[in-house]
C-alpha cells in the first residue's frame, strides 16, 4: 500500500519547501500545516491562512451598514479588486483566477490584485509578479498587484470585491468600503481541513452574505441550499490552445494525476486502483503526473514525470488511452482536458463530479479499486478506441474558455446592479 504521507519533521520539511515553490504560501499551509499537527500536536492560529485578528473581528450575524447598504452601480465599467493569496507558480486555482481577470478586462473593467496573507512579512508585488510572468498557465493582465492594506483597504472608488478563497472572505467582509461584495468559489474549501477550527472558520464564509460565482453547478447548488446564498456558476471548459488530438489512432498507456499532497485528489485510492490494473494489464505503461513521486512507495512499474510544465501535459495525454482523476470535492479540471487531448477520464461517480460535466466521454465509476480498474481495461480494449479518441474534442461544444468568462461576466454585472 502507497503511504498517505512521510512521516516525521525531516520529511515535513521537504514536503514543505517543494509546496511552497511550486504552488506558493497558499496551498503550503493549506496542505502541509495538517500534517504537522497531527505530527507535533501543535498548531497554532498562527499557521492558519487567515490572519488571527481578521477572523476573531468578523461578526458575520451582525454585519456592518457598508455591507447591507452597498453602494448603487450604473456605470458600465467597473473598478473590480480581487483579493487573493500570493499566487504559485503551480497553482491551477490562480491560474484559472487570472483566466476570469483576464476576461473582466477584456469587457472593459479595471481591475486590482490585492496580496493577502496571514504571515508576519507582507507577501511580495514583484515575486507575485514574476510568477505570473515566467508560466505560460497565467494569461497576462494589466491589473496592478498591491499588498492588501487592512486599514485602507480597497478604496472608495472600488465598484465589487471579489473574495477568491475563505481566507480572503475575511478581509472582503472588513474592508470599511461600501462595495458590493463576490465570492468566486472554485471549491468547497472546509473539505480540504479535517473537523475543526479551520473547516469552521472556511465554512463560514458562506454565510457572510456574499454573492457566490462557482466553477460548476454543484458547489453553486450545494452553496445555495446549504447555506441560503445566492449564487450564479460558470460551466468548465478546457482550453483547445494547449490540449488537442495529436494522436488520432488508439492508445496503449494510461495515465493517473497523482498528488499525494492534496488529500481530495485521493492519491492513496489511485494507487490500489492501479495496482490492481497492473496486475490485469502488466504490459501497460502506467504514467504518474502532478507530484515528484521520487522516495513514495508505489508498488508496481510506473513512470515518474513529476510536475510538468503545461506545454509537455498534451504530448504525454496523447499516449494514454484513460487518464484516472479522482476528485472527492468539487470535480477538477482535468476530465475536460483530457477529453480534448483524445484520453478517456475514469471518475470517481458522485453529484460533485456528475453535476459538473455531463460528458458522454467521462467514465464516472463507483469508487471501487477494483470496479476502477476493470474500467480502464476495458478503455483499453475496446475495438472503437481509436474512433471515440477522434469524437472526443467534439464533444466538449464550446471551444475554449470564452463562453464561461461569458457567464461569469453577466452575473457579476447584473450582481453589482443590485
Amino acid at each position: 500500500m502507497a503511504e498517505g504521507h512521510r512521516t516525521g519533521p525531516l520529511g515535513l520539511v521537504r514536503a514543505t519547501w517543494r509546496t511552497l515553490r511550486q504552488n506558493g504560501p497558499r496551498a503550503t499551509l493549506a496542505r502541509v500545516f495538517g500534517k504537522l499537527h497531527q505530527i507535533t500536536a501543535a498548531h497554532s492560529s498562527s499557521s492558519m491562512l487567515v490572519a488571527a485578528d481578521d477572523a476573531a473581528r468578523v461578526d458575520w450575524t451582525r454585519p456592518g451598514e457598508n455591507l447591507t447598504d452597498p453602494l448603487l452601480v450604473t456605470e458600465a465599467s467597473l473598478n473590480l479588486a480581487w483579493i487573493m493569496s500570493p499566487p504559485g507558480r503551480g497553482s491551477g486555482g490562480h491560474q484559472n483566477l487570472f483566466r476570469f481577470i483576464a476576461f473582466a478586462e477584456q469587457a472593459g473593467h479595471r481591475c486590482t490584485i490585492y496580496l493577502y496573507s496571514s504571515a508576519s512579512t507582507p507577501p511580495s508585488v514583484d515575486e507575485a509578479r514574476a510568477v505570473v510572468a515566467e508560466s505560460s498557465a497565467y494569461p497576462t493582465v494589466d491589473a496592478e498587484f498591491v499588498v492588501y492594506d487592512r486599514q485602507s483597504g480597497v478604496g472608495d472608488e472600488t465598484h465589487a470585491i471579489i473574495a477568491t478563497g475563505w481566507e480572503t472572505a475575511y478581509p472582503s467582509f472588513l474592508d470599511p468600503s461600501h462595495a458590493r461584495r463576490f465570492y468566486f468559489v472554485q471549491d468547497f474549501e472546509p473539505s480540504f481541513y479535517p473537523l475543526g477550527s479551520e473547516y469552521v472558520l472556511a465554512e463560514n464564509t458562506y454565510r457572510f452574505g456574499f454573492h457566490g460565482i462557482t466553477a460548476g453547478g454543484w458547489l453553486a447548488e450545494t452553496l445555495s441550499r446549504d447555506y441560503g446564498m445566492v449564487t450564479d456558476k460558470f460551466d468548465f471548459a478546457a482550453d483547445t490552445a494547449h490540449y488537442s488530438v495529436t494522436n488520432p489512432e488508439a492508445r496503449s498507456e494510461v495515465f493517473f494525476y497523482a498528488r499525494p499532497v492534496t488529500a481530495r485528489r485521493a492519491f492513496e485510492l489511485g494507487i490500489l486502483v492501479l495496482e490492481e490494473f497492473a496486475r490485469l494489464k502488466p504490459d501497460v505503461t502506467i504514467n504518474l503526473a502532478g507530484w515528484d513521486l521520487t522516495g513514495w512507495n508505489v508498488p508496481f512499474p510506473h513512470v515518474n514525470h513529476g510536475s510538468l510544465n503545461l506545454e509537455q501535459l498534451n504530448g504525454l495525454y496523447n499516449r494514454c488511452a484513460a487518464g484516472l482523476v479522482l476528485s472527492l470535492s468539487n470535480m477538477s479540471l482535468l476530465p475536460l482536458e483530457l477529453i480534448a487531448s483524445g484520453v478517456a477520464p475514469v471518475v470517481n461517480d458522485g453529484p460533485n463530479n456528475r453535476l459538473v460535466s455531463d460528458n458522454p466521454f467521462i467514465e464516472y465509476v463507483p469508487t471501487a479499486p477494483g470496479a476502477m480498474a476493470r474500467r480502464m481495461v476495458e478503455i483499453l480494449e475496446r475495438p472503437d478506441a481509436a474512433e471515440r479518441v477522434r469524437a472526443m474534442p467534439a464533444s466538449l461544444g464550446a471551444p475554449d474558455w470564452r463562453e464561461s468568462g461569458q457567464q461569469f461576466l453577466r452575473a457579476l454585472e447584473r450582481g453589482v446592479r443590485g
